[in-house]
């Protein structure tokens, strides 16, 4: 373990992979950590440095007071590749983190060598929907919404055939601090990147869990179009977090775009 310090505590990162290789930084999703991306990291280490980090509120790192906005949370992200001296890296997000890459990729283009946008979108749900999670939340806590969650992160076959594993997943969501999910639904709720998303030049990779039901599908697609260049992919068999479901197709994936950008 790792830690940082940051403007708003501390943040808890992690350093693997090669020393030399090119750096990917991964943006987690809300009501995770680190761990989401073991498998992905584990396949890509022989040949990058990589990167992982609990954001604000989440994992080891500190619980400020919220709401949060994404342009925090992308600040924070800058404060940490800066203190790790680091300059030019690969991006990936994944749903809120997804968000955060959006948001760092407007502001920072240069540093960007190459972008991962994964079951995310320029918005994702609608104030009612935040503010009504929000409210939940704050009367019973996260177990008033573990089940659903459950039910859009994974699909009905994995949620069957790996239960032991979802229960392990299920009691990382209810073990996050609960100020620091309250905070970011607030970043989730108040951000819009339809207008802006249309200026990012880099080539982006736009992946999809195909049976997602948090971002679905056609909502990510809609996003990809907006992008000038994109590859998109719909993952099979993945749902919200295909780090999760598929890791080593999501890794390929991450390789093979890398390479066609420039990037052994």
């Amino acid at each position: 373990m790792a830690f940082a310090a940051a403007s708003f505590g501390t943040v808890h990162y992690q350093l693997s992979g090669q020393p030399r290789g090119l750096p990917i930084v991964f943006c987690n999703s809300l009501g995770t950590d680190i761990r989401i991306w073991d498998a992905v990291v584990d396949e890509l280490a022989p040949d990058y440095r990589l990167i992982t980090y609990d954001k604000r509120g989440h994992g080891l790192s500190s619980v400020p007071h919220g709401p949060y906005s994404i342009a925090e949370l992308a600040d924070d992200l800058r404060e940490l590749v800066d203190t790790l001296e680091i300059d030019r890296f690969a991006l990936v997000g994944i749903s809120v983190g997804g968000l955060i890459a959006q948001r760092f990729a407007l502001d920072h283009p240069r540093r960007i060598a190459g972008l991962v946008l994964c079951d995310t979108a320029t918005k994702i749900g609608d104030p009612a929907l935040w503010s009504d999670r929000m409210a939940a939340v704050e009367a019973d806590g996260l177990d008033a919404i573990a089940d659903s969650v459950m039910q859009r992160w994974f699909p009905d076959a994995l949620r069957a055939g790996r239960a032991a594993e979802i229960e392990g997943w299920r009691n990382l969501l209810l073990r996050s601090p609960k100020a620091g999910y309250l905070g970011t639904c607030a970043a989730l709720r108040d951000a819009d990147f339809t207008a802006e998303i249309g200026h990012l030049r880099q080539p982006t990779l736009v992946l999809a869990g195909a049976a997602d039901q948090s971002t679905p599908v056609e909502l990510v697609r809609a996003m990809a179009e907006r992008l000038r260049a994109v590859h998109f992919e719909a993952i099979e068999d993945a749902g919200h977090l295909p780090c999760i479901d598929q890791p080593q197709r999501m890794a390929g994936l991450i390789r093979d775009y890398l390479l066609e950008v420039g990037h052994a």
